[in-house]
């Protein structure tokens, strides 16, 4: 009876040994058959993983090659948590040398349904050595590259900024995005069982971005900067900005505006701040504009400087009445003198008669507002005409109201004046390394004569007889205009809020720079004589010695 039970069991025994075995046979076909392929990519991704080899982005010099942006080495610190056995441990050590938060790696680390996750990007590569050294599982480290900005605070919005993965994202970074990424190199990593790497096969080569050199003057760049600051300090200004431009070439020497902030901390930066006033914002110009009235009446051989008028201190308009800043009794006054001393009513006068809408539309385009000047920058404005034309609008436009124009269009505009009647397409780019500059834009918008009577009248503008007697620099003729408008709204123009702006070019008798300055809602004083022409007499009169630009007065004498 015994026998029997013993070999009962036996049997079973036998018989579950069997049927595993058949299991596990079944389990081995289906995992070399059906289950082959996918376990074999499985382990292959766990043994080897691809990675993009960074291009080093280009780096961008000012005119002088001053280095603006360049690439600093970096350290790119990977995981695998598929081979991290301990998250929380690696996590802690991970943490403690990189500075990082522990709370911010440990998830990383143990979401085990990923292969492959940054521990941080762009690591100190000094730190990221001392963490190699502490041979945690899993863990790789990989070369890349951090954009950096050594001048800091200098042209700061014009240069924009690049991202965590050197994409550029604003100004000059996003417009020059192409030249300067270059071209990304591919490799494969193959690791060990422990997730260390032990070999790399490189597939494809890195192509490095190209440099970029610009028309900026770093020094020319940070004076204006400086000046600005003090201006808006002074004043209590909302912002401000200036522009350097050389009149013959179109290049841009300075772009500068304030307040501004440090390009290495661009994302932190406000959106106001990182926006380039000078070609993204539009404003009312006010009395700048009258060169453009005056202009093309000169050009339509209408008018001559000495052309006089007998002007009252205010002027009907439609259903408007607009007079001159200050209060004075009818005059006789030639044209030179409605410049000189920036008459309303002159201005004003000099467009009914001789322009009317067609001719203020015509001479507006051709002196390049309402249009892109194609400045290589991102997000420029074309400024904005009349939405429409009533019988006021001959009162307004002709002085600089109801219309507005950026920062750059107006630099341009004046540039024009200063050399010999052509407007010249500006540009911050000087050329991309290893390609053929291009050639700025030109087309004639005055005759020569035309060009010289302006700068002519514009010189008596900086007198003890103009509005703009702070804009004198010692031993040099200053040509300029000034111009002070009200800001509009939603409902009106807003009162007390002042766009105060001062253009000028030196020397006057051979001009070798334009530079505006404009001043944004500035307290205490709001007439851009007061406000903008000191500060670009301190801008101007650095960049004249900086330049050695010989004087053309006697130390003492006017233009």
């Amino acid at each position: 009876m015994k026998t029997r039970v013993v070999n009962s069991r036996l049997r079973l025994l036998l018989l579950g040994i069997l049927l595993t075995f058949a299991a596990l046979g079944v389990r081995v076909a289906w995992l070399q058959t059906v289950r082959a392929s996918s376990l074999a990519r499985l382990a292959q991704r766990q043994a080897k993983f691809d990675l993009a080899i960074p291009a080093s982005r280009g780096t961008i010099y000012d005119r002088l090659g001053t280095p603006l942006a360049i690439g600093e080495q970096a350290t790119d610190v990977i995981a695998d948590p598929m081979q991290i056995a301990d998250p929380r441990r690696e996590a802690r050590v991970a943490a403690g040398v990189l500075g990082l938060r522990y709370r911010k790696v440990y998830p990383k680390l143990a979401d085990r349904s990923r292969g492959f996750v940054y521990v941080e990007r762009k690591a100190s590569p000094r730190l990221a050595a001392l963490l190699s050294k502490r041979n945690l599982t899993g863990f790789t480290f990989q070369s890349n590259e951090k954009r950096v900005y050594p001048q800091g605070t200098v042209a700061a919005p014009v240069l924009g900024y690049a991202g965590v993965d050197n994409t550029g994202l604003a100004g000059l970074e996003l417009e020059l995005n192409r030249e300067l990424s270059g071209r990304r190199g591919a490799e494969t990593v193959v690791r060990d069982a422990t997730g260390q790497a032990v070999d790399t096969i490189q597939e494809r080569p890195a192509r490095d971005g190209s440099n970029v050199f610009l028309t900026l003057d770093s020094h020319i760049q940070a004076n204006a900067e400086q000046v600005l600051e003090r201006t808006v300090q002074q004043w209590h200004a909302k912002d401000a900005t200036a522009i350097v431009l050389d009149p013959h070439t179109g290049a841009i020497l300075a772009m500068a505006q304030e307040p501004g902030f440090d390009a290495n901390a661009y994302p932190a930066a406000t959106r106001n701040l990182q926006i380039d006033h000078a070609v993204g914002d539009v404003f009312e110009p006010g009395s700048v504009f009258k060169v453009v009235t005056v202009g093309g009446a000169l050009s339509e051989h209408k008018i001559t400087p000495q052309t006089r008028f007998t002007l009252p201190y205010s002027i009907h308009v439609a259903d408007r009445i607009v007079h001159d800043a200050e209060i004075r009794p009818t005059e006789r006054m030639s044209v030179a003198q409605i410049l000189q001393r920036s008459s309303n009513v002159g201005a004003i006068t000099i467009a009914e008669r001789y322009l009317g809408e067609s001719g203020l539309k015509h001479w507006m385009r051709r002196f390049g507002f309402g249009r892109l000047t194609g400045i290589d920058l991102p997000g420029e404005s074309a400024g904005i005409f009349p939405p429409y034309w009533s019988g006021s609008t001959i009162g307004n436009v002709p002085i600089g109201q109801g219309v507005s124009v950026t920062s750059v269009q107006l630099a341009s505009a004046y540039a024009a004046i200063a050399n010999g009647g052509q407007w010249v397409q500006p540009h911050l780019v000087d050329h991309v390394f290893g390609q053929v500059p291009p050639r700025p834009r030109r087309r004639r918008i005055l005759a020569p004569n035309v060009d010289r009577q302006l700068r002519t009248m514009l010189k008596g503008v900086v007198s003890d007889q103009g509005t703009a007697e702070l804009a004198a620099i010692p031993g040099y003729t200053v040509a300029g205009k000034t111009g002070t408008a009200q800001k509009p709204g939603p409902n009106g123009y807003i009162s007390g809020a002042y766009v105060a702006t001062f253009v000028g070019m030196v020397p006057a008798s051979s001009p070798r720079l334009v530079v505006l300055v404009s001043v944004d809602e500035p307290h205490g004083q709001i007439y851009g004589g007061t406000v903008a022409a000191p500060a670009f007499e301190q801008i101007a009169s650095f960049d004249l010695q900086y330049l050695e630009v010989p004087p053309d007065l006697r130390i003492g004498a006017r233009g």
